[in-house]
């Protein structure tokens, strides 16, 4: 009988450097083992072969003291059984279920590692707030209907004085296989459902879930700077997993309420006053409520105009891990004088008589119009 074919450097047939990087070990394989997947070459014994070799490989290649004992040693690492690679006995349906999972995962039930139970599900929780809580923090306690951990059976589900046992079905893996030629599927066992373990006595008080239906109370510290739209996460404190298993996060998404007087953005807040034509023209001193729950004060200035804007230096809000804080914006409307007396309406013609001197932008802006005019007619 002739000589064994040498076998191929696994580098060489996955088309890699001996550098390769986990991730480029992956792609090439990917790519490999889609290529000559006996599905995609009924019939053909040479595509088959090339999809055990590539398979095979990976299978080495990926894990990393695999890997260092054939960078090491070659091949010889591995024969007489050492590692389960030899080309008799290889079984590539670990190595590509990594991928399978990844490419076809709810074909499969959703990609999930064997033995691996789903983490109980995140909870939301919409809490508003005022713009003073959102500029001062604030500490609150919130009551969430969830589920918890079942007190008397300690969350596995099982009734006082027994145990969950391993599935009869998957051995304990969670997951089993169907072969379909040289395809291996993998899939969640349906007895226990990726758990694992199945319970013979069920616990009366969660009838097996490992939990129960409650609502819980939680203190909740919301930092000063928060701002609308922003989530505070709770880890650990959703729902319960079943039998046991680890529980979600909780959510806390915050909205801040419109306030009477300011319009936020981002860390600086506007104030939009109305001043009475008076003040805008003789100027003096207004004061405006501050966030902190202060006064500032503001010096307007003889002559201001509508939409006119005054800026505070740190008189804004909060931010958050930090001490320093936004500016203050204060916007003047000028009020048009109402319900004049006659005596009042008689002042103001008076006033009016004086032209120009006292209105420069309107008197500049008709006189323009009455040139206008007079060009449109030469």
């Amino acid at each position: 009988m002739g000589a064994a074919m040498a076998k191929q450097d696994y580098y060489e047939t996955l088309g890699v450097g001996r550098s390769a990087s986990p991730e480029d070990l992956k792609k090439a394989y990917r790519k490999l083992a889609m290529k000559h997947h006996p599905d995609r070459n009924p019939g053909d014994g040479a595509a088959e072969r090339q999809f055990k070799e590539v398979g095979e490989a990976y299978e080495v290649l990926k894990n990393q003291k695999k890997r260092q004992a054939y960078d090491r040693f070659g091949h010889a690492a591995f024969e007489n059984g050492a590692g389960a690679a030899g080309t008799g006995g290889f079984n590539f349906t670990g190595g590509f279920a990594d991928i399978f999972d990844e490419m076809f995962g709810e074909f499969t039930g959703g990609g999930r590692r064997a033995g691996a139970a789903s983490r109980g599900a995140d909870l939301r929780y919409n809490m508003e707030i005022s713009l003073e809580e959102a500029f001062q923090g604030k500490s609150a306690q919130i009551r969430v209907p969830t589920s918890v951990r079942c007190e008397d059976c300690e969350g596995n589900g099982a009734e006082l004085g027994s145990s969950p046992i391993n599935c009869s079905t998957c051995n304990g893996r969670g997951r089993v296989r169907a072969q379909q030629g040289f395809f291996t599927i993998e899939r969640t066992c349906p007895l226990c459902q990726g758990a694992g373990r199945v319970i013979e006595k069920a616990c009366r008080s969660c009838e097996g879930a490992g939990r129960v239906h409650k609502e819980k109370t939680l203190q909740v510290n919301i930092p000063a700077g928060v701002e609308d739209g922003n989530r505070i996460r709770l880890g650990g404190e959703g729902e319960a997993g079943l039998r046991g298993v680890a529980p979600g996060d909780l959510y806390i998404f915050l909205s801040i309420s419109d306030h009477r007087f300011f319009h936020r953005d981002g860390a600086d807040i506007y104030c939009q006053v109305p001043i009475p034509m008076t003040k805008a023209a003789l100027g003096g001193t207004i004061e405006v409520p501050a966030i902190d729950g202060g006064r500032a004060r503001v010096n307007i200035t003889a002559g201001s105009q509508n939409g006119q804007h005054y800026r505070l230096r740190g008189k804004g809000m909060s931010v958050m891990r930090s001490k320093s804080r936004g500016d203050m914006y204060i916007q003047l409307t000028v009020e048009t004088p109402v319900n004049l007396t006659k005596q009042q309406q008689q002042l103001l013609r008076d006033f009016e008589a004086e032209g120009g001197k006292t209105s420069p932008e309107s008197e500049g802006f008709f006189t323009r119009v009455k040139e206008f005019w007079e060009d449109l007619t030469d």
